[in-house]
């Protein structure tokens, strides 16, 4: 078997398969090999299809020498949040009170990417009810964070998502954003990670956190990763209701990234992106700002004042609770004792959340958004921290529910915005901290700007090294 480096980007495994370098059953068994390896302490997967994995490289490469090429995925293994539907296989959304949750057909989005040619080789883990933007889980485990000895936390709640591409235990990873969940981790881990734009990537098949908010999107390697699977996913699905604003993408993927960002409008905003942020958390997304520069971009600091705006309008994601215990309340009710603390006592508070309320809210959101899009029209987009502290230590998370009510509300603070707006948004990596913890940079659009957005991202990514950094996993092993 040829080997390769679990580190590659989709693109590059893309180039060795259609070059006939590499199969796609080489590239899955390498895969399969370092999570049977590493992830005993890793604890990303919950569920590995290791036949099915195997049986979809085989069928991917039969068609390649046949002639028939799906596409960037074609043969390419993947993993997905256990909030993904896959017929025969429980959809335990964090929770073994789920176990018999077992759907008769997959999500969208994984019956689209198999009929492409993808090749999924697990389920990961994820917060209970993927309601967490840490990544704890005190009832299935908590992924380990790969960029520390000591067990810090993961980021969530698409936490094994962030894991297992940070690792390099897959190259691509499907997660779920409702308040940051594609974005935190991805940052926690030093990977990339899109969060797309509500109705523009089918949810049928994805268990629900808060309809009006989840959106799905990809963790990956770096930012034309990103986008090729972008591409890939942001397929019309009639039979998801949020997809009637669906907008097809138009012009192709270019191979090279842009050396050129002239023309280019980025701001710094002066609001709560930066308040309370850890020092060495701001030092480096500031200093990202010199490199947009060097690349002819326009950086200016100014206000966003959306942005104050939509977290006074939502105190406490009062949408969220309201939304998530409306969708669960059935095991939420009988199981309520059984739950993760960290999870119950915030979600429970959905229950009361009266109408006036929650329309109160609907209706603000109505004209902040607008007021957000307009924003935009003098600016590409905005550079913030994308989350204002580096991951935590998992025993400060579990000293007590107000430590780890803290931590939450910091790790979600500047990513929720951006779903509360339904922005665009990509976080990439853009250092390291004293303690060799990853701190990621989020770039945010308006909606419907990823393409916009990935540019700007990869143009980044071709001045800067931060994304081919890797974790030391040797220490992982069992």
């Amino acid at each position: 078997m040829t080997s390769f480096d679990p580190f590659s980007s989709i693109i590059a495994l893309g180039i060795k398969l259609r070059s006939g370098e590499l199969s796609s059953e080489d590239i899955t068994r390498v895969y399969l090999d370092r999570i049977r390896k590493y992830d005993g302490a890793l604890r990303a997967f919950v569920e590995i299809f290791e036949n099915r994995a195997l049986e979809e490289a085989r069928e991917a490469d039969a068609n390649f020498n046949a002639g028939i090429d799906y596409g960037p995925l074609h043969g390419i293994p993947y993993a997905i949040k256990d909030l993904y539907d896959v017929a025969g296989v429980p959809t335990r959304a964090g929770t073994d009170l789920l176990s018999e949750n077992v759907p008769k057909s997959d999500a969208f989005i994984v019956s689209h990417l198999k009929a492409l040619g993808a090749v999924l080789v697990g389920k990961t883990h994820t917060v209970q009810f993927a309601y967490g933007g840490v990544g704890v889980n005190n009832s299935l485990g908590t992924p380990v964070n790969p960029w520390a000895e000591e067990h810090h936390v993961p980021g969530g709640s698409s936490s094994g998502s962030g894991v297992a591409v940070g690792a390099g235990l897959v190259p691509m990873a499907l997660g779920s954003d409702t308040g940051g969940s594609v974005r935190i981790p991805a940052s926690f881990n030093s990977v990339t990670g899109l969060k797309t734009t509500v109705g523009q990537i089918s949810r049928r098949g994805v268990f629900p956190l808060s309809w009006t908010l989840d959106s799905v999107g990809p963790l990956t390697r770096d930012a034309a990763d990103a986008e090729a699977v972008y591409r890939v996913m942001a397929a019309k699905d009639r039979e998801d209701p949020s997809m009637q604003v669906f907008r097809p993408l138009i012009e192709e993927q270019s191979d090279e990234s842009s050396d050129c960002l002239a023309g280019c409008r980025l701001v710094f905003p002066e609001t709560v992106f930066f308040e309370n942020c850890d020092s060495e958390v701001e030092a480096s997304v500031l200093e990202a700002g010199n490199v947009f520069s060097d690349l002819g971009a326009s950086i200016k600091h100014g206000s966003f004042d959306a942005a104050n705006a939509a977290l006074a309008l939502n105190p406490k994601g009062l949408v969220i609770a309201a939304e998530a215990y409306y969708s669960n309340r059935k095991w939420i009710d009988e199981y309520f004792h059984e739950l993760d603390p960290v999870v119950s006592h915030r979600i429970i508070k959905g229950r009361d959340v009266t109408a006036i309320e929650y329309l109160d809210i609907q209706n603000g959101l109505t004209s902040l958004r607008k007021q957000a899009i307009d924003f935009f029209d003098a600016t590409d987009a905005l550079l913030v921290p994308t989350v204002m502290i580096p991951p935590a230590t998992l025993a400060n998370c579990q000293s007590s529910v107000e430590a780890y009510s803290k931590i939450n509300v910091s790790c979600l603070r500047n990513t929720a915005i951006g779903n509360i707006l339904n922005l665009s948004a990509v976080t990439v990596p853009c250092g390291f901290n004293a303690q060799g913890l990853p701190i990621g940079l989020m770039i945010y659009g308006r909606p419907f700007d990823e393409l916009k957005i990935l540019n700007i991202a990869r143009a980044f990514q071709a001045k800067t090294r931060w994304h081919l950094k890797r974790p030391d996993i040797a220490l992982r092993e069992v």
